[in-house]
């Protein structure tokens, strides 16, 4: 009785595929390494602000702090530190609120009544107060503000400060109120409603991630805005944080790092604390576009 023996075929290895795979591998390692580099050069800045307010002598570069809490007990005894704060709020804070106000409402009739040269006017408001920024226009805005008596006013700043946002905020929320169903507002218009309850009741709950986009938007941008509240303010008592953080100073015109980095951190947990509320509440991101 005879039986047949059969072999197994031998594993063939093709070199060009063992290429591609070591390619692909090089290529991927390369990739996460410029990521990690690139990560790493932003993060300093960032690792330097978390540190330095705790170190007894911090310096430019960023290290292993000797662990201390002299340096806020210093900047308590600056007495415009922590009113700043105060007031950067109070001007953020009332900025947006009329910047969001204003803005729904003018977006919202740009958005459902149709005029002619509609588009043109959004167009041009936009435009122009992307060219004439803030610095070349303060010369008439500082001649406004005299003639109106308000010079060394917190409401003249919210003021200025919101007419310089107001384009863009129209412009981004008219985007929201083009993608609300007037269905909606038809319905509630059959069974009596005026245009502003319409507004309240319909509108803002279905534009609200816009308007908390508008809103921190605007907040960001007074927040760090320096040039208006520093020409038309006078008093320290008064002035922002943004302000005060240009007199934590030396006599001999060298920054105090001790104090500077300190109030840095107070200046920017504000702001991102607020993104983060922002951002979990309504469940929108920043990146890639206005709206998701």
């Amino acid at each position: 009785m005879s039986s047949a023996t059969s072999t197994a075929p031998a594993p063939t290895t093709d070199p060009k595929a063992g290429t591609e795979a070591a390619r692909h591998l090089l290529g991927r390692v390369a990739r996460y390494t410029f990521l990690c580099a690139v990560l790493g050069f932003f993060a300093l800045p960032l690792l330097w602000l978390a540190t330095a307010p705790f170190d007894d002598n911090p310096t430019i570069t960023a290290s292993l702090p000797r662990f201390t809490l002299d340096n806020f007990r210093a900047l308590l005894d600056n007495p415009y530190a922590l009113s700043s704060l105060l007031n950067s709020v109070y001007l953020a804070a009332g900025t947006a609120a009329l910047v969001v106000t204003f803005g729904a409402l003018a977006a919202y009739a740009l958005s459902r009544v149709r005029m002619p040269g509609r588009d043109a006017l959004l167009y041009g408001l936009l435009l122009l107060s992307s060219i004439v920024t803030g610095t070349a226009t303060m010369v008439p805005l500082f001649e406004l503000a005299f003639r109106l008596n308000l010079i060394d006013s917190r409401l003249g700043v919210i003021l200025i400060l919101t007419g310089g946002l107001l384009p863009a905020a129209i412009f981004i929320l008219k985007d929201f109120m083009d993608a609300t169903p007037t269905s909606y507002e038809e319905s509630a218009r059959v069974f009596g409603a005026s245009p502003l309850q319409i507004m309240r009741h319909i509108v803002v709950p279905l534009v609200r991630p816009g308007l908390a986009t508008v809103g921190v938007w605007a907040v960001a941008n007074v927040w760090g805005n320096f040039l208006v509240p520093f020409l038309l303010l006078r008093g320290p008592e008064k002035a922002p944080a943004a302000v005060i953080m240009y007199t934590l100073y030396t006599e001999g015109g060298q920054a105090d790092l001790r104090l500077l980095s300190t109030f840095s951190l107070l200046y920017s947990l504000p702001v991102a604390l607020m993104f983060v509320f922002v951002s979990s509440r309504y469940g929108f991101r920043f990146h890639g576009g206005i709206k998701r």
